[in-house]
């Protein structure tokens, strides 16, 4: 009895902590649609030049360095050890403050030459500030994992909802400043200064939590110095890669598309507002691959090696119906919005500059959904450091395209390095899946029957899609192009249904279910 409450606690607080984690990356998508609103594009590129440190910092707090701190915590409680400040809490945050403080150092001392590479020195002040988030995250990352170790989730949950909030909150309230005030590089000043708020605010959050639930005593140093380093540094990084693939993407055009754009003949003041332009793609790759591959996310932790071992036939079938729910999904979301992407822009950016390269640079959606699904089951059987080592080498692919490609084709370029590089990354993690998961099972996913019905529905908007040209209200537009998407999803829905791209069991797992049941083909199980 016991076993199984505790086996049930875990499932709830997994749950909880995968809606906070939905919940937070949709917050941090959707709050810089107002923010471009507010700023301008001017003060979105400042704001997105330094977004990359600033998000490679939050994934190591929420994924990289908590898991790599539970594993240490759940190493010692199996072992029989008691946590104490001396054997664990003292050396393991030392550890991680050793490493961000590291990177603190390195970005701190170079962000001047950062903002020289990025072609717009005025970033340097920007790009310091950012840096200084590095030295908070020990408090929440350390004291996360500890939470985690022991199965408990809801800490985690609280600081991460906890803490963009605040970021929201702050940001915004920082653009409305600066566009009063008149000087937009306080925009990203601001920007890391949200991040500081937040990451402080977790800490706080985590510590009142910790400090109700736990009394450690002082102890005695019990393990070699190197014992924690180990699992920490590399343990740590490694998860981190894996989350860090669009991040990876926005750093390097943060770094090279104006450059890129001015070696094209821009003027600076010309690369800078069309980058801000191009950064508009960001939020709605974001808040599309968040949506697209939730539900595939929802089997990855039923993809274990040990149950690959046990149950090989039922591990298979989570793999596929991950794919294949992911591809179902980031397909529909990409379609629609290369479709329709002219009036999104619009509506959420307020005109429709750069409409053709972010309508290109939306099929990212697709790839990055089936990139994240890939990693997360690969990561569950066991080849953590194998997808890491992928998204590294895919660093390469969109820095040399970029620098081929921008100065010919500017920001169209830079969406076609986009794309090709979540390309690369899909084939390879398909490639280390091999040998789990038979590359020719994906035959059997319904090609034909989603052919159609994104033919269908696409068909169908763009019928639809003319009636939106004489809305000049953007709020009637947004009410009428929402209006537009649902009846779109819903054509897609019931051609999947028609084409039997799903079967009963899948359908009996949505809503409305009776009623979806019986637009099934007869005879169809």
């Amino acid at each position: 009895m016991e076993q199984t409450n505790a086996s049930h606690r875990l499932v709830k607080g997994a749950l909880l902590l995968t809606m906070a984690g939905l919940i937070g990356k949709i917050l941090s998508a959707a709050y810089r649609i107002p923010l471009q609103n507010i700023a301008g594009d001017v003060g979105f590129y400042i704001f997105q030049q330094i977004y990359p440190v600033l998000g490679m910092a939050l994934m190591l707090s929420l994924y990289g360095f908590p898991v790599a701190v539970s594993k240490l915590v759940s190493e010692l409680n199996d072992q029989g050890y008691k946590l104490t400040l001396r054997s664990f809490y003292i050396p393991a945050f030392t550890w991680l403050f050793i490493i961000c403080g590291s990177f603190f150092l390195l970005g701190f001392t170079q962000a001047e030459r950062i903002a020289s590479i990025m072609g717009d020195e005025k970033l340097t002040a920007s790009l310091k500030a950012a840096f200084f988030v590095f030295l908070i995250l020990p408090f929440a990352s350390l004291l996360r994992g500890v939470f985690q170790g022991k199965g408990i989730m809801e800490p985690t949950a609280v600081s991460q909802v906890s803490e963009q909030v605040i970021r929201v909150v702050v940001i915004i309230g920082t653009a409305i400043y600066v566009s009063n005030a008149g000087d937009l590089y306080q925009i990203g000043i601001g920007g890391a200064w949200s991040s500081i708020a937040g990451a402080v605010t977790a800490a706080v959050v985590l510590f009142a939590l910790w400090i109700q639930r736990e009394r450690p005593a002082v102890g005695e140093r019990a393990y070699p110095p190197f014992y924690f380093a180990r699992t920490i540094l590399f343990y740590g990084l490694f998860i981190s890669l894996n989350y860090m693939l669009l991040l990876f993407l926005q750093l390097i055009d943060a770094l090279t598309l104006v450059p890129g754009l001015q070696t094209a003949g821009f003027a600076l003041e010309e690369a800078k507002a069309a980058k801000g332009v191009f950064d508009r793609g960001q939020p709605l790759i974001q808040l599309g691959t968040v949506l697209s591959s939730s539900l595939a996310l929802a089997l990855v932790p039923s993809v274990t090696k040990e149950r690959k071992l046990k149950e090989p036939y039922q591990v298979e079938g989570f793999i596929f119906g991950g794919v294949k729910y992911c591809l179902l999904l980031a397909a529909a979301a990409t379609a629609g919005l290369v479709i329709l992407f002219p009036y999104v822009n619009e509506v959420f950016f307020q005109d429709s500059k750069g409409t053709a390269p972010l309508q290109l640079l939306m099929i990212v959606i697709l790839f990055s959904s089936l990139s994240i699904t890939f990693s997360s089951l690969l990561q569950g059987l066991g080849k953590v450091a194998h997808t890491a080592i992928v998204t590294a080498l895919a660093l390469f692919v969109k820095w040399g395209l970029n620098l081929w490609w921008i100065p010919q084709h500017e920001e169209m370029g830079a969406a076609a390095a986009s794309v090709v590089t979540v390309g690369f990354v899909v084939v390879c993690h398909l490639f280390l899946l091999h040998n789990e998961y038979k590359a020719v099972n994906w035959v059997s996913l319904p090609w034909l029957s989603i052919t159609g019905a994104l033919t269908g529905m696409a068909v169908f908007l763009v019928i639809v899609k003319p009636s939106m040209a004489g809305i000049d209200n953007r709020l009637a537009l947004l009410v009428y192009l929402l209006i537009i998407i649902a009846f779109g999803a819903a054509v897609y829905l019931y051609l999947l249904i028609r084409f039997k791209a799903l079967k009963r069991r899948e359908l009996e797992l949505l809503p409305f279910s009776e009623v979806l049941v019986k637009l099934l083909p007869k005879g169809r199980e």
